[in-house]
């Protein structure tokens, strides 16, 4: 018995580093001095811990579509924010505002997000002082 509750703290103790690392701060990957702005079709929503994420596929001047992806506070975080599971939803066209990854690729930080129905919502992120209107 001793030897089973061992080997499920081990086990558990490999787990949680994992676990750490999944999880980010916005300093360690996006920069807040690159804003973005885009506006394009919902492509794709995950409702999902610990940061939801929806996927946006905006049209360049040339007619070209870039999909980005766009990060969001936690589903808790949005819910108390006003948000729903179905705020967003695949073929909606939104305009977001936010901060670009640090790597230059096609990912930010969804910082506020004007839904298919003209309401301006907030992710809540850290720094997000402004309320849902």
């Amino acid at each position: 018995m001793k030897a089973a509750f061992a080997f499920l703290v081990a086990g558990l103790g490999l787990l949680a580093p994992a676990a750490a690392l999944a999880h980010h701060s916005f300093a360690a990957e996006y920069d807040a001095k690159k804003p973005v702005t885009l506006k394009g079709t919902v492509s794709k929503v995950e409702w999902t811990n610990p940061h939801a994420r929806f996927y946006v596929d905006v049209k360049d001047e040339s007619g070209n579509v870039t999909t980005w992806n766009l990060e969001l506070a936690s589903p808790n975080v949005l819910t108390r924010n006003g948000w729903t599971r179905h705020s967003l939803n695949v073929g909606d066209v939104v305009t977001v505002e936010g901060a670009q990854a640090k790597d230059g690729s096609q990912m930010a930080n969804a910082r506020s997000v004007v839904l298919a129905d003209g309401k301006k919502v907030f992710s809540g992120a850290a720094g997000d002082a402004i309320p849902n209107q």
